[in-house]
């Protein structure tokens, strides 16, 4: 694995605005494009036809729920990794689960046509049939795309959505223009896909034997799916039943008002979509600092204003010369009025999706569930409330409104008590991060560290040069010493969550006050409960140590204490935790600096500290250990009982 840049202090920010200006260009030539697709729809069959063309074209939209699920997981996992083959790996585990799932949504749509057709007064299920064959394609377009957004290829992101939106434009024109009617634009939506997925290849290394694993990939796809299906509900439940409920006529003036939330929204998404690959390939610290955030939220805010005063200006006619005759509405509430409302509440919309994206792209967030349990409220209120087009809307309005205080109130309290907080501890005691470094330079500083112990004997001559002397540069001797390493700590390494982060510390003596040792072995005795060093340090101290734990490990700290007095370079120790606030446990060097904390209050000054941050390390039993914890150890140790490093090991020196 490579290191990973760090990124300055105003580079972050730099970074997400100049892949939102990307993306927000592309998303303003997809949206002109998606607007004249729909203008010649409508204009060309009707408000009847066209209000069948939106309903089979919404439900591709629903189905984006999977689509952009395998997506944002790509995104994440993909800005994760440090190198192209750690991104080629997780990017081909998501493409072959996402090409099953379309081939069984395709299946899906097949056998419930009939009944599809029927509840949306669908003039032929053939409508649906077309419609499978473009999810079969639409569900692994999302891993694709997924890839590019994570690997902040933006530039080529936007190309694929033009090209998308080009060939549906073209082909609706053609089919019409040839008299296939609805039926042709659907087959031009479904070639619209296809033809996208085809032009999303991406450039990628050749496929590595030992792939990538991503234990915590269950939980962000179930994460995805439930964000994304709670979206999709949201911003295209209205059109369903709106078509169920009302005429043919007035559903397809209803559909073409919904234009504008589709419009709004492809805009806001075009910022998350930067937003997302930026904050999840960033370190805690950075994310805090950069205000990624409040810039998102500000550029939405502004998207939102100027396209909504623009419709609230623009008089009737407007509408009237670009749809056609059929879509006047007379009266107070007429197009502009429908128009405006709705843009209202896709904007208090797109600004909630902006802090729950926020918060998925570096843990996993509860906040979807909200946005699901919205999504079902506001269908059971548009069933109930339904009298008229502007009732529908105000109904979206309220909830969108309470969903946005539901979501922003407690993540700003959060904000503001984690600011504080930060605020106190920066004065008090903090570490301080001197570099970032790579997983590859902790584990040859760990070999250095454990190569003496009794089951590194038979290596101890032959690969002496290889721990002692290591080429960082070099992925071969890196790829060595993983193994060699996993032969005594694969149990240990495997339990760290995936994305930890390592970074070359400095400790003052204050810090010491929140590192623990090591919670397992003769420290569960000696600490009785408080495993702080310092505590534990004063326990070594006193004669009642003795009553709790046996001679040789008294011996072994009385003869650390002399060699770290001795030795201005006493090696490295390596520190876990969630953050830079919270407490630190000692994941190797336990004996080692308790021995220099009895010597002396700075004599650990000695040591160079490696230090492993994640937000999920509560996951970790070698940090916080309860039945959780140790039930995902045990299952880890089931998972891995066959794995054999000393075979992998030989299998690499055999290769070199």
């Amino acid at each position: 694995m490579t290191d990973v840049v760090k990124v300055g202090p105003q580079t972050l920010r730099a970074r997400f605005l100049s892949g939102s200006f990307v993306l927000l260009a592309g998303s303003g030539f997809v949206t002109g494009i998606n607007f004249a697709y729909n203008i010649a729809v409508a204009r060309f069959l009707g408000p009847t036809a066209f209000g069948h063309a939106t309903a089979v074209y919404t439900l591709l939209v629903l189905i984006s729920a999977v689509t952009l699920s395998f997506q944002i997981v790509s995104a994440k996992m993909v800005a994760q990794q440090a190198s192209l083959q750690a991104r080629s790996n997780a990017y081909r585990a998501f493409h072959r689960s996402a090409w099953t799932c379309g081939v069984v949504v395709a299946l899906l749509l097949l056998l419930f046509r009939n009944l599809i057709s029927r509840y949306l007064n669908l003039p032929d299920p053939i409508l649906v049939v077309l419609l499978g064959i473009g999810a079969a394609f639409y569900v692994p377009l999302g891993t694709r795309r997924g890839y590019l957004q994570g690997a902040c290829g933006f530039g080529r992101l936007a190309s694929n959505l033009v090209l998308e939106g080009f060939v549906r434009l073209c082909g609706s024109i053609i089919a019409i223009m040839l008299g296939y009617g609805v039926t042709g634009v659907i087959d031009a939506n479904a070639a619209a896909v296809a033809m996208a997925y085809l032009c999303a290849i991406p450039k990628l290394p050749a496929a590595d034997p030992y792939e990538l694993r991503i234990p915590d990939a269950f939980r962000e796809a179930l994460q995805a799916i439930v964000f994304f299906v709670g979206q999709v509900v949201i911003n295209n439940c209205d059109i369903v039943v709106v078509k169920h409920f009302f005429p043919p006529t007035p559903a397809g003036l209803y559909a073409a008002v919904a234009l504008v939330g589709r419009v709004i929204f492809a805009f806001s998404w075009a910022v998350i979509n930067t937003m997302f690959p930026i904050v999840a390939g960033t370190r805690n610290q950075e994310r805090r600092n950069q205000g990624v955030l409040g810039t998102s939220l500000l550029l939405v805010l502004v998207i939102i204003s100027v396209l909504t005063l623009g419709l609230r200006l623009a008089p009737a006619e407007v509408w009237t010369l670009l749809f056609g005759p059929q879509f006047s509405v007379a009266g107070r509430y007429g197009l502009p009025y429908l128009l405006t409302l709705y843009a209202i509440t896709t904007g208090v919309y797109s600004l909630s999706v902006v802090i729950i994206a926020y918060e998925m792209s570096y843990k996993i967030a509860n906040t979807g569930w909200v946005q699901l349990a919205f999504s079902g409220a506001m269908i059971a209120g548009i069933y109930r409330f339904h009298s008229s087009l502007q009732q529908v809307i105000w109904v979206q309005l309220v909830m969108m409104v309470v969903l946005l205080v539901v979501v922003a109130v407690p993540f700003l309290i959060n904000v503001l008590i984690g600011s504080e907080a930060t605020q106190e501890i920066r004065a008090s005691a903090g570490i301080r991060a001197l570099r970032h470094v790579s997983e590859d330079e902790v584990i040859a500083e760990f070999l250095k560290n454990d190569f003496h112990n009794p089951e590194f004997e038979e290596y101890q001559d032959s690969l002496g040069m290889l721990v002692t002397e290591p080429d960082l540069n070099d992925p071969g001797e890196n790829a060595k010493r993983r193994a060699l390493l996993f032969i005594r700590h694969g149990s240990l390494w495997r339990e760290l969550p995936r994305g930890t982060e390592w970074f070359e510390v400095q400790l003052r003596v204050e810090d010491l006050l929140r590192v623990r040792v090591f919670p397992r072995a003769h420290w569960r005795k000696l600490a009785q409960g408080d495993y702080a060093i310092t505590e534990v340090a004063q326990c070594l101290s006193t004669e009642q140590c003795q009553l709790v734990v046996d001679h040789a490990f008294l011996s072994k700290i009385r003869s650390l204490r002399d060699w770290v007095q001795l030795d201005a370079d006493a090696g490295a120790v390596l520190l876990i935790g969630l953050d830079e606030k919270s407490p630190l446990t000692i994941l190797d060097g336990n004996h080692r600096l308790v021995a220099a904390t009895l010597n002396s209050a700075d004599a650990f000054r000695r040591f160079r500290f490696y230090c492993g941050l994640s937000p999920r390390m509560a996951q970790c039993c070698w940090y916080r250990t309860n039945l959780a914890t140790l039930f995902r150890y045990g299952a880890n140790l089931v998972r891995y009982v066959v794995h054999n490093p000393e075979a992998e090991l030989a299998r690499l020196l055999q290769n070199s």
